[in-house]
């Protein structure tokens, strides 16, 4: 008689997967904030919504995920920074309405459960959470024997934030005058890295443990790794200091495709490409390609990975609101908006 198949004789360990979550218990805990009702392990999370600070509290949401960075960290087994890119992507969507994050849950997807690597992600996202000043309230760590490599993982995630109904950003608060504040990106923060990835090692045949680029203090691997800056913090403090009318978060479609998005049809968007620095690596990127300079414009950040749009006469007051918030950032006058069809200028 044939022994007794068993599911993880079929692939799924259940056993991991409950030690996973033991592991990530206190990472989650650490993103507690007012409003967490539950630990993680329950069927779901429950928070309750401080009523008391809204009227007509509109909720907002929003989802994304790290794309093909996560195949950087699965290449140099490095794991502990692609959370907080997940957590940098999901909130800082939120505060492009105004909404302040309350919390997230996250999705792993892996061809076999290993403790270790899976735990180094949910910590990244819960150090992401306490940036964003959000709550890491459960998730799901699904195992895909069959459908995924032994040692694929992807990662997605879901967030949620409060706007009080009337105060949301957005093009219709948009006119003409107004100030252009840039909030730098250090790197290529999550996207991009399909082109990335093509030209600097597909291509290029760099090697991940060889500087980023020439006279590099640190290594290429590092520079890929670089963790997304979580700006939630910065915009909301910009949002408190007044005046802010939109803001856009700048992903793929890159600057002006993103901007376009907060713009009505009556103004253009204006920016002087000389008002910030480029980061060595988009250069490394265009050289070895050679990538035009409209494609790296269309496909990544270029340095700028947020977008405010700010009246005028509240531009200082939201440049030290937003510095003070994330000085690491880096705030800057970068443009202004002008009468127009809705178009970004650089």
């Amino acid at each position: 008689m044939a022994d007794p198949v068993t599911y993880a004789a079929a692939g799924v360990d259940i056993a991991a997967g409950d030690e996973v979550v033991r592991r990530i218990r206190a990472a989650a805990a650490s993103t507690a904030r007012p409003g967490v009702l539950d630990a993680i392990g329950g069927f779901a999370g429950r928070f309750a919504l401080d009523t008391g600070r809204y009227a007509h509290p509109v909720l907002v949401s929003s989802a994304d995920g790290v794309g093909t960075k996560m195949l950087v960290a699965k290449a140099t087994g490095r794991y502990g920074t692609v959370g907080t890119d997940l957590v940098a992507m999901c909130v800082d969507d939120l505060v492009c309405v105004g909404a302040e994050p309350l919390f997230l849950l996250d999705y792993v997807a892996t061809g076999r459960v290993d403790v270790a690597r899976l735990e180094a992600v949910v910590s990244g996202v819960a150090e992401g959470c306490r940036a964003a000043g959000c709550a890491l309230l459960g998730g799901e760590t699904a195992e895909h024997p069959g459908a995924m490599g032994a040692d694929d993982v992807d990662l997605a995630g879901f967030a949620v934030g409060v706007v009080e109904a009337g105060d949301e950003l957005g093009p219709e608060r948009v006119r003409a005058g107004d100030t252009l504040i840039g909030l730098a990106s250090p790197g290529l923060r999550s996207n991009g890295y399909s082109l990335a990835r093509h030209v600097l090692l597909e291509q290029g045949g760099l090697s991940l443990d060889g500087p980023a680029w020439e006279g590099a203090a640190h290594s290429l691997a590092t520079e890929l790794l670089r963790p997304s800056v979580v700006y939630a913090p910065a915009v909301l403090a910009a949002v408190r200091a007044g005046g802010v009318h939109a803001c856009a978060h700048v992903t793929g479609g890159g600057i002006a495709g993103n901007l376009a998005r907060v713009l009505p049809g009556s103004v253009d968007a204006r920016l002087d490409r000389s008002a910030w620095t480029v980061p060595p690596i988009f250069e490394e990127i265009a050289r070895l390609g050679p990538v035009g300079d409209a494609e790296m414009h269309h496909v990544f950040n270029m340095g700028l990975g947020m977008v405010l749009v700010v009246a005028s006469e509240r531009a200082d007051a939201v440049l030290r609101a937003a510095a003070g918030a994330l000085p690491a950032a880096g705030a800057a006058v970068v443009g202004a908006v002008v009468p127009g069809a809705g178009r970004v200028e650089l």
